[in-house]
């Protein structure tokens, strides 16, 4: 009897970048060890979907959604309330301003809402309306889209975004589903991986060399705007000599369309 597969749950994350000594970092965050996914991997912030973050809902609270069609805003609506969740870093500005919110600003609005929204007991369209904030979706760049694998028991439709981390708001992991944060060279980070010392996922691993071609935040944001994302679905494959290989399309530009599925960790 053939089991039936499961539906991928829609989520997204942003990869907060910023330069330091001519190098390009990205943030990350690493993930509790009792959380049922991707227990004890450095992550990007994010997360899956909530219904609240429906783009039709909304739209009237984004900036730079002119052009897409609410499935896309639900995306970035979701990747914006993730990140503030998981790294305290809100990409939102006071309706009417030109400028993201400050850092005073910032820390009243983490005591009041962070724990509130990880918790359920508030949405962040109340808390936009309540604070008359405009969420700064024209401040993403698209950057990847990859689906877990078929095969899983967990599967996620993950939008993957770029974005400049604003310079005046600390980011630090939330300290429940995220316990420890680095912000770190995309190098430093696969590594870290490779010597063991960080379990790092295949998706993010890819993404993170991917990134890694840029030596400035500018470069990888131009990179991405000129770039067209393929949609990522693994599949496994099996080589004339029996291993067992984890492939990927090549038109989504990662450089490799397969690797070990035996030397995946995480």
């Amino acid at each position: 009897m053939t089991k039936d597969k499961v539906e991928p749950k829609l989520a997204a994350t942003i990869m907060l970048l910023r330069d330091s000594e001519n190098q390009l970092e990205v943030f990350m965050v690493e993930r509790h060890h009792q959380i049922d996914f991707a227990t004890g991997a450095l992550v990007f912030p994010g997360g899956k979907a909530e219904e609240a973050d429906k783009g039709a809902a909304m739209r009237e609270y984004c900036a730079g959604v002119d052009d897409l069609d609410d499935g896309a805003i639900t995306v970035r609506v979701t990747a914006i309330r993730e990140t503030f969740e998981e790294s305290g870093v809100l990409l939102a500005r006071p309706r009417g301003s030109d400028q993201l919110v400050g850092a005073d600003k910032l820390a009243q609005l983490e005591t009041r809402y962070r724990s509130a929204l990880q918790e359920g007991k508030i949405d962040l369209r109340s808390m936009v309306e309540s604070e008359g904030l405009i969420l700064a979706c024209d401040q993403l760049t698209p950057f990847a889209h990859w689906i877990t694998p078929d095969m899983l028991p967990k599967r996620f439709d993950t939008h993957f975004f770029l974005a400049v981390a604003p310079g005046d708001q600390l980011a630090l992991h939330d300290g429940s589903e995220s316990v420890d944060s680095v912000w770190t060279t995309p190098d430093n980070a696969l590594r870290a991986e490779s010597d063991g010392q960080r379990t790092i996922v295949f998706a993010t691993l890819a993404n993170l060399q991917k990134l890694g071609r840029s030596a400035t935040m500018d470069q990888a944001i131009e990179a991405a705007r000129e770039s067209s994302i393929t949609t990522v679905l693994p599949w496994v494959a099996k080589e004339d000599g029996g291993e067992l290989m984890l492939c990927i399309p090549a038109e989504a530009d990662y450089g490799m369309t397969k690797v070990p599925l035996s030397g995946l960790r995480g």
